[in-house]
């Protein structure tokens, strides 16, 4: 998957002016380039704010850029999701992992509304950019479209975190059993 430089800017970004290239970058994630918003998490941004001040600051930012991406997304329409190579990509692969997703999305969000957007959302490692062109087909309301974008974008690094986490503790458990 290409990743345009755009990761490797993300993971070398600092300071407070590496918040505004993990806003650009979420923006840019929610309506057009392939690729996982996950990697803000790996951003050195030191802020003076510790850890957990450093990682709310970017899932903050990251979130709001992402929101604002949405509703770009969910402005352009319908079109503009057959539009990237790697959407066709997946689209023409031997699982249409576009279609299946797709029609996730559309259950979920007939289901649940703007929160099952969000729970889709949450989900890590999967591309944002199908779920948000997949919900903007059935919705009109941008606030509680931003709203939800937000959430679930929020959602999706706790859980990746969450994840990370756990294998961490995992590794460090097998290492000590065989210690």
């Amino acid at each position: 998957m290409p990743d345009f430089g755009l990761e490797s800017v993300v993971e070398s970004a600092t300071g407070w002016g590496g918040l505004g290239i993990i806003f650009v970058y979420s923006f840019l994630i929610a309506f057009a380039l392939p690729g996982v918003s996950e990697i803000v998490l790996l951003a050195p941004i030191d802020l003076g704010l510790g850890r957990v001040g450093r990682l709310s600051a970017i899932i903050l930012v990251s979130g709001v850029g992402k929101a604002a991406g949405s509703v770009f997304a969910f402005h352009i329409g319908q079109e503009a999701k057959d539009s990237g190579p790697v959407i066709r990509w997946l689209r023409n692969s031997r699982f249409d992992v576009i279609e299946w997703s797709e029609s996730r999305t559309v259950e979920i969000s007939r289901k649940y509304g703007y929160a099952g957007l969000a729970l889709a959302l949450c989900v890590p490692f999967f591309p944002d950019t199908v779920s948000i062109y997949a919900f903007a087909v059935l919705e009109r309301d941008y606030r509680k479209f931003a709203l939800a974008t937000f959430v679930g974008s929020v959602g999706r690094l706790l859980v990746t975190l969450g994840i990370w986490r756990v294998g961490t503790d995992a590794i460090a458990l097998i290492e000590a059993l065989i210690a």
